[in-house]
């Protein structure tokens, strides 16, 4: 499969990695000329075959919306972008319906994973129409990590983004409970060693946890 990805930062530039070894063509644009395969989006758009997909992955609000415009004036009916990016939910509405106006579909992607994505793969929580969904179904089967979990069509469009904004507050929440816990452990005299302590838990322990490890 084709895919066009625009934003090959840290996360973009490995996911463009993580899907070329799947096999699929990945054709990756970024203000870096360094980093680009090609010179800009509409060389990128020329370059796919009908019907086109392109992934965003730009900072949200502003510059996620000056992509979409100009996509939209480049892509052609029976396209789709994807968002991949921490857009606001609602935001993906109103693209999905500028975008539909002119017959071109799009979807969300909540994408978690981040510098570890390229060996383990990608969380993918995805919102949109099921035809527009099943169409990518290879690219997210590529990014997903291996086995039966790690890739969900949430819903319509913006469940994806919904989805992810929850899973980023338990995120920060979890964070937080382990900061409490270590500074807890500090405050006692009868604790003296508050990192092994926390070392211990990381196998059989009800909260073990892959933020626990990187901790």
């Amino acid at each position: 499969m084709q895919l066009g990805l625009i934003g090959l930062g840290k996360m973009g530039g490995n996911m463009r990695e993580r899907i070329r070894r799947a096999g699929h063509t990945v054709v990756g644009y970024d203000r870096n000329p360094d980093l680009s395969d090609v010179s800009g989006l509409a060389e990128l758009v020329e370059s796919l075959e009908a019907p086109r997909t392109v992934w965003v992955m730009v900072p949200a609000g502003a510059a996620t919306q000056s992509v979409v415009d100009e996509l939209g004036g480049l892509l052609e009916a029976g396209d789709t972008v994807v968002d991949g990016g921490n857009s606001r939910w609602t935001d993906d509405e109103k693209h999905a319906a500028e975008l539909g106006a002119k017959g071109i579909g799009f979807v969300d992607a909540g994408v978690s994973g981040g510098v570890w994505g390229l060996e383990n793969g990608y969380a993918l929580m995805v919102g949109g129409e099921q035809e527009h969904v099943d169409r990518l179904r290879p690219i997210f089967d590529a990014l997903k990590p291996e086995g039966p979990y790690g890739y969900v069509h949430a819903g319509k469009v913006g469940a994806g983004h919904f989805s992810k904004m929850v899973h980023n507050g338990i995120e920060y929440a979890m964070m937080q409970a382990y900061a409490e816990g270590w500074e807890l452990l500090e405050k006692v005299d009868s604790v003296t060693d508050v990192r092994e302590v926390f070392r211990s838990w990381q196998e059989g322990t009800v909260i073990r946890s892959w933020l626990l490890d990187l901790a």
